[in-house]
Parts: structure tokens; C-alpha cells; sequence
């Protein structure tokens, strides 16, 4: 079974999954009507799969509810470690000091 990509992953498919859930609706009926293949879907469910925003939207759709509602929160915390990355105001800060120094 493929391991969870990130935080953000686990979060965003347990949104999923629980939004699937509380409309009694399977993974194979969520994954047709949002015109992708289940095995794809489960994976988004279980954090190891990176949709696109374009799947997103998709699932949202079916979902009946906002994409902020599986996304909202979701941060640079919640990256992985390996993608760590600087804020522009981080960036624009430094670039100042530098420039003073």
C-alpha cells in the first residue's frame, strides 16, 4: 500500500472521506460521478495521491460542498519536509537585510 505523501494529503483525504461518508455514498459512486477511476480516488482518500486542483474541484462537486471546506487550514506545515518552503515575506525580509548589511 502506498505510503501517505504529506500531512496535507492525509488531511485533505480525511475531509474526503468523511464528507463521502456522511453522505452513505461508496468509494466506486463518489469516483464515477466525479468521472475518475476508484482506484485513484482511494488513493486521494488515503493521502497517498496529490490530485490536481481540477480533481479537487471534481470532488468538491460531488461532494456537494466548497473546495475550502477539504482544503481550508492546510499550510506550509503541512507540507513535507523535503518541500519546505520561504515565505515571500521571509524572502522580501532577507533580501532587505542583505541589502542594509
Amino acid at each position: 500500500m502506498p505510503e501517505v505523501l504529506s500531512p496535507a494529503a492525509r488531511v485533505f483525504g480525511d475531509r474526503v472521506r468523511l464528507a463521502r461518508t456522511g453522505l452513505a455514498l461508496s468509494q466506486e459512486t463518489v469516483a464515477a460521478l466525479a468521472q475518475m477511476h476508484v482506484t485513484n480516488y482511494g488513493k486521494i482518500e488515503r493521502g497517498a495521491a496529490n490530485p490536481s486542483l481540477l480533481t479537487i474541484v471534481r470532488i468538491a462537486t460531488v461532494l456537494g460542498c466548497d473546495v475550502a471546506a477539504l482544503t481550508g487550514g492546510l499550510e506550509g506545515e503541512h507540507l513535507p519536509p523535503q518541500l519546505s518552503v520561504v515565505t515571500a515575506a521571509e524572502y522580501l525580509r532577507e533580501r532587505e537585510r542583505r541589502r542594509i548589511a
